[in-house]
């Protein structure tokens, strides 16, 4: 079975450090040969300026595809355009278009009076541009906001409609989460591809904390397992395992592209992409 194609997410570092981190990450991981990585938005807008700025230094100092977040939060239509604008001019065509998270303190999503009010909107008008490739998410588990499960196969099928090219999924922790929601999409009529995203586990108390905001379902036989490998010092054997399995059951299932979250840490994410037979390019090593 050939070997699936990956990328891989960063957000962008908020210190020297953290910049050393990303560069140390990218330069990581570059080797084992994306189909794109992507540079994540902060809530609220928080992170723009410095998202622009990581994605900028990786297109400019590397050969890597690389794609912009993007969200709707906080600012007019004329800014998000303009930000679009400016990557299209420095030659970065991928776009992830997302509703975005509230600014910190609100408790719901609210249009800026002369924003998109949705993620709908801003497609299209990305999609008008015709300079783009956009990407979006797709929730497997039903969204906090959902009403249902159904809403979110809808929401995924307004947003492809709108012109969006590929989706990437929240993550999850079973295959079967994925098979289910895939298949609903066929039944609605989605034809673009699905990307499943997979979040290698650094730490479990993080990640279940994390699971349970994005609404993401944590099994009791992962918790369980996580409990005892604490105990006794095998919580990095465990999550590689873990993840490898989850991303070879999604291979055998017929995803052939695996998106993971990296949070700035390639070891896991690299050790799991050698697991499923990703083979690491030597001429690449140096390429950040």
């Amino acid at each position: 079975m050939p070997a699936p194609h990956v990328s891989f997410e960063f957000f962008p570092p908020r210190s020297v450090e953290a910049s050393f981190r990303l560069h140390e990450t990218v330069k990581a991981l570059a080797p084992l040969k994306p189909e794109f990585v992507s540079v994540t938005y902060g809530a609220g807008g928080t992170t723009r300026r410095l998202t622009h700025e990581a994605v900028s230094a990786i297109h400019r100092t590397t050969d890597l595809r690389v794609a912009a977040h993007l969200t709707c939060v906080d600012a007019t239509r004329e800014e998000t355009l303009e930000i679009a604008r400016t990557y299209a001019a420095e030659g970065v065509t991928d776009i992830v278009a997302l509703r975005g998270d509230p600014p910190k303190g609100a408790t719901r999503f609210e249009p800026h009076p002369e924003g998109f009010a949705d993620t709908c909107e801003l497609i299209s008008a990305l999609r008008d541009s015709g300079d783009f490739t956009i990407r979006v998410g797709a929730y497997p588990d039903r969204h906090p906001e959902a009403t249902s499960d159904l809403a979110d196969v809808e929401w995924l099928k307004r947003k492809i409609d709108a012109g969006a090219h590929e989706a990437i999924t929240q993550f999850f922790f079973e295959a079967e989460t994925f098979f289910r929601f895939r298949d609903a999409c066929e039944k609605a009529g989605i034809d673009a591809p699905i990307l499943p995203g997979i979040l290698p586990i650094e730490h479990w108390g993080n990640t279940k904390r994390f699971a349970q905001r994005c609404g993401a379902n944590v099994p009791a036989w992962l918790d369980e397992a996580f409990a005892n490998a604490e105990r006794d010092g095998r919580e990095e054997l465990l999550a590689i395992a873990v993840a490898t399995e989850l991303c070879s059951d999604l291979i055998e299932g017929g995803a052939g592209h695996l998106h993971f979250y990296t949070l700035n840490k390639p070891h896991l994410t690299h050790d799991i992409c050698h697991a499923i037979g990703i083979v690491q390019d030597a001429t690449l090593q140096d390429v950040a």
